[in-house]
């Protein structure tokens, strides 16, 4: 589940994917940081990732989580952090996916990805289907062609805030899939569930959506089974390839998200 505790393991994992003609996104493994130093070190670790990126060809970008860039230490610490960040990536022309965290940090999230876009910063957000609120948020990201990952959620929530039953959550994610699609958004569909692949893919091809104007994403070292079979059926995919010394939290939750993954 983890590509290494370096950069140079993770480049290494990256190039083999790219040679299989997946794509990858790095994520520089890192919990909640309570200090402006924290932050600082982890931003600087992206800026190294994003300048490899360039310096290598490699078809990748990043995925970065806020509260890793000090976002529990208000908005406008976070956009400081995160500057040295977005301007490696303009640079380079280097997409930078800014992650969602639990629902407590929704609209914290959608204003940092606002501002940097208002600054002419390629980013996007990920969106997650379960919440009440996403159908709103997703169309106005959708009139703005902002590119978007949809995923299920991971974060425990309450009824009020989120959708509890599987088949709700399945309807949400194929239909939020499905808007960003018809705004030509370039959407990120990030599932292992073939079943939500399927009904995404048939969506595409009913709609006339060519396999060009979205992604499927899927996570380092699950379901590569699949991950072939998207690939081998000519669709794109990118792969969430995570690094770094942090990797112990990450691996747990991996685990306690679905152990038949470990066999």
């Amino acid at each position: 589940f983890v590509a290494g505790t370096t950069l140079d393991q993770a480049v290494e994992a990256v190039r083999t994917l790219n040679a299989t003609g997946a794509m990858a996104t790095l994520d520089v493994l890192g919990e909640s940081v309570e200090d402006r130093a924290a932050a600082d070190r982890a931003a600087a670790a992206y800026v190294e990732a994003i300048e490899r990126i360039a310096a290598e060809g490699m078809d990748a970008n990043v995925s970065i989580k806020l509260t890793q860039m000090g976002l529990d230490l208000g908005v406008e610490e976070c956009l400081s952090v995160l500057a040295p960040v977005a301007a490696a990536g303009a640079t380079h022309g280097v997409f930078i996916r800014i992650d969602m965290e639990s629902s407590d940090y929704t609209d914290r999230t959608l204003e940092v990805v606002d501002r940097l876009r208002a600054d002419g910063f390629d980013v996007g957000p990920v969106i997650q289907a379960y919440l009440h609120r996403s159908p709103a948020d997703v169309e106005q990201l959708a009139a703005e062609r902002v590119r978007t990952r949809i995923c299920k959620g991971a974060y425990a929530e309450p009824p009020e805030v989120a959708h509890q039953d599987r088949e709700a959550i399945g309807d949400a994610f194929v239909s939020l899939s499905e808007r960003l699609m018809e705004a030509d958004a370039y959407p990120a569909i990030a599932t292992h569930d073939p079943e939500m692949i399927g009904r995404v893919s048939a969506s595409a091809l009913e709609r006339g959506i060519g396999p060009e104007r979205f992604e499927f994403q899927l996570l380092y070292g699950v379901r590569r089974d699949l991950q072939r079979r998207l690939l081998a059926d000519g669709y794109r995919m990118r792969v969430y390839v995570p690094y770094g010394t942090e990797w112990y939290p990450y691996f747990m939750r991996r685990l306690a998200e679905r152990p038949a993954n470990a066999l």
